[in-house]
């Protein structure tokens, strides 16, 4: 079952709860898919839809002056995989990545995130690497 099937059962589930706040997230996320003019998204292309989501939701709540968690917040985070940690990410480099090779650390950039794809933060990795 993909994502977006997940997602829809999941609404359901919220509305026979009568759970307000996760069914008023899911809306929402169901209907940024419905912008888009495909009517199946991939998986990737829903986590790149929620990370850009939770991005605008914090950028609102930290403009607000709130605490950047919230219901919205949590509910993406539900559905997002789970992230690398320094540790995998360090130990993954070590293995396969020879720095040798390239002129500077950050060309080795491409094959990391290619490696590690979602599960892997772009600036979480850069900090990684000039840590080395």
């Amino acid at each position: 079952m993909n994502l977006q099937s997940q997602m829809k059962k999941d609404l359901t589930a919220a509305i026979k709860a009568k759970d307000e706040k996760k069914k008023d997230a899911l809306r929402v996320i169901l209907g940024e898919f419905g912008r888009l003019d495909k009517k199946e998204l991939s998986d990737d292309e829903i986590v790149k839809i929620l990370k850009k989501l939770m991005k605008s939701e914090k950028e609102v709540l930290e403009l607000k002056g709130e605490a950047a968690n919230s219901e919205f917040i949590k509910v993406i985070e539900n559905y997002l995989p789970k992230m690398a940690t320094e540790e995998e990410i360090t130990a993954w480099i070590h293995q396969n990545i020879d720095f040798s090779q390239f002129k500077n650390k950050m060309q080795a950039m491409g094959l990391i995130m290619k490696h590690f794809g979602a599960t892997a933060d772009g600036n979480f990795v850069k900090k990684i690497i000039q840590k080395m």
